[in-house]
């Protein structure tokens, strides 16, 4: 599977980084790493680059109504006795609040709402060198400058997506000088294969609709597996 051909072996890297190769891909390249040196020295470029998305993912804190239902739940069982537990009754006790709590859990995951697959790509340059992180945010897109630059004075940059099977590129908007842009659920709907695509316009955006200048960078929207 691994390939010899340096742009194929690139790509692959890029990939594993990325994490979205399927479990037995992965499993074969970190086998392969070690063995062969040019996917390790790729594979650790490709780690350089990419070393900014460390830290657009956030921790997220369960919800604290889940600690209410679990307390609650705990507290209707009777408090504790205030003397020491023998060890079967000790365990009694213990078992009681593990279930208790793996009700609260299980209420709190099966009334959920299910989200959305999570989707992502990196989008590149002509010269295949990361610029841009796009993430499927709640239905829409979160777009994240890896490579901070500057715009050509007198031109703006703005955001395509093109939906397989669709015949024209939807425009998403004019990108902020800050280099952090989101995209609101409804305007389009994030899906695999989707063609994300940046241009340069005149100010204002493209005056037509459609893109009309140069394709700055671009990728393609993929699940997002664990690596």
């Amino acid at each position: 599977m691994i390939p010899a051909d340096p742009e194929a072996l690139d790509s692959l890297a890029a990939e594993h980084v990325l994490g979205t190769l399927d479990a037995r891909e992965a499993a074969e390249v970190a086998r392969a790493i070690p063995f062969n040196a040019p996917l390790r020295e790729a594979a650790a470029a490709w780690e350089a680059r990419l070393a900014p998305l460390a830290g657009l993912s956030l921790p997220e804190a369960p919800p604290a109504e889940l600690w209410d239902r679990i307390e609650a739940s705990l507290a209707a069982r009777g408090s504790a006795p205030a003397g020491p537990l023998r060890p079967s009754r000790l365990w009694k006790a213990w078992a009681a609040g593990a279930t208790a709590v793996a009700a609260g859990l299980a209420a709190f995951l099966i009334l959920r709402p299910a989200e959305p697959a999570r989707m992502m790509t990196v989008l590149l340059t002509s010269r295949d060198q990361p610029a841009w992180l796009v993430e499927s945010e709640g239905g829409g897109l979160r777009l994240a400058s890896l490579n901070p630059r500057a715009v050509e004075p007198g031109r703006v940059q703005q955001l395509w997506a093109l939906p397989p099977g669709a015949t024209a590129p939807i425009s998403l908007g004019l990108i902020p000088a800050s280099g952090q842009a989101s995209v609101a659920p409804g305007l389009v709907r994030p899906q695999p294969g989707m063609l994300i695509e940046i241009t340069l316009e005149p100010p204002g955006g493209s005056p037509t609709g459609r893109p009309t200048g140069p394709i700055l960078f671009i990728g393609r929207l993929a699940p997002a597996r664990p690596s």
